[in-house]
């Protein structure tokens, strides 16, 4: 299989070149391995996997000799051995060396009290995403659409785009399967299921029962993209708000699931304050709720929605650190899918799974720029294919043109 470039590859390298650790987390199978052993710029450096059962006794035995070593060092499945970040540092506090260490793993380190608070101040933290459309299609080589818009909002010589198809929305960007990989997705998102289960969620969590972890872990998919109720998920569920809150707070530091914060910062009353929840990858999220057509399907929307944050969210990640992503809901009136904020400007971008859009979905967009002077536009991304000014600082803009 041809190795494609990832677009975060700049990030890493400029980090490597002030911090002594890089940290580098995101979903099991999104490719931070063959990241770390085929990107030529990561090149030159020592890998372990503590996958290896004989490198993981290695360094639960005697951490601090593990990590002493000259040449710089790249450690996978880090989260295997918590007593390594201690020892790591140990050794940068004796030497601070920049890009002496990246570690990679199948877990959020910044939710992992015991690993955030012994590096705090040492190291850098990236996610490596799923594959976005950029990297699949090869345009790293062009800055982003999204940055250039909010850089200058036009839609002059832009070309039309072909729509974005279900098909890429069910497949995901999970390399082994966007990659034409597997013959049968669903075969391997059932392997993924169980690897995930039996594996990284009795490592993280310590789980006896899977049972309804599993039940949650599918009821996740069929609500991906709505704002998130401990309350209403554990009712559905049939499991305490406790249990519920714990279970998600693993599926969150294992990188399947993600939060997106409300963006508060104008006046509206009734402002909806709870996060918005979305599955790491749009692909999983489809075959955990059982779907594999989305033509009529009432989780199109919600699907194609979770496609779009995946994209722009690996884009901002990878590409444009000064960045941060939201989404904002006034209780009972409007809604925008996607706040984008940098420096002392936003974005706004609603995302309308259908090749036409009618009034109704402007009204969000509209209510949101009115509200929020230093928004440079609001954009209508729908499904189709040519970018049009609505005036008033909003466009419509194709699905794929906003995720090149």
């Amino acid at each position: 299989m041809t190795y494609l470039p990832r677009e975060i590859t700049g990030s890493i390298v400029d980090a490597l070149d002030d911090m002594p650790v890089v940290a580098i987390t995101g979903m099991r199978q999104t490719g931070k391995s063959t990241f770390l052993q085929q990107q030529a710029e990561l090149q030159g450096r020592r890998y372990v996997t503590l996958d290896d059962f004989a490198q993981l006794a290695a360094a639960r035995e005697n951490p601090d000799s593990f990590v002493d070593t000259a040449e710089p060092l790249a450690i996978d499945e880090a989260q295997r051995c918590p007593e390594l970040f201690v020892a790591i540092k140990r050794a940068v506090d004796r030497k601070r060396v920049p890009g002496k260490f990246i570690l990679s793993g199948s877990a959020n380190f910044l939710l992992m009290k015991n690993i955030s608070e012994s590096l705090a101040g040492r190291a850098v933290y990236f996610n490596l995403h799923p594959f976005t459309r950029r990297e699949l299609k090869g345009r790293l080589s062009e800055k982003p659409f999204i940055m250039k818009f909010f850089e200058e909002p036009s839609i002059a010589d832009l070309p039309e785009a072909l729509p974005v198809r279900l098909d890429e929305v069910i497949t995901g960007g999970m390399p082994s399967v966007c990659l034409g990989g597997m013959k049968n997705r669903v075969n391997w998102f059932k392997g993924y299921e169980h690897t995930y289960l039996d594996r990284d969620i009795r490592d993280l969590g310590r789980i006896g029962n899977i049972i309804p972890f599993r039940g949650l872990l599918r009821l996740a998919a069929l609500r991906t993209g709505g704002v998130l109720s401990i309350s209403e998920l554990g009712r559905e569920a049939r499991l305490t708000s406790a249990t519920v809150s714990g279970y998600l707070s693993i599926m969150e530091m294992s990188c399947i699931f993600y939060r997106l914060a409300p963006y508060i910062k104008n006046r509206i009353s009734r402002l909806i304050k709870s996060p918005k929840f979305y599955m790491g990858d749009s692909g999983l999220a489809c075959y955990l709720a059982g779907k594999d057509n989305l033509l009529d399907d009432p989780l199109r929307g919600a699907m194609v929605e979770t496609y779009a944050a995946q994209n722009i969210a690996g884009v901002i990640d990878a590409a444009w650190p000064q960045a941060s992503l939201y989404f904002w809901n006034i209780q009972g009136r409007h809604e925008v899918d996607f706040v984008i904020e940098a420096g002392n400007k936003c974005l706004a971008i609603e995302v309308k799974a259908a090749s036409r859009w009618e009034k109704k979905d402007l009204s969000g967009l509209k209510s949101f720029v009115a509200a929020t002077q230093h928004c440079v536009a609001g954009i209508l991304a729908y499904n189709g294919t040519a970018p049009v000014s609505l005036g008033g600082r909003l466009w419509a803009i194709p699905l794929a043109l906003l995720l090149e």
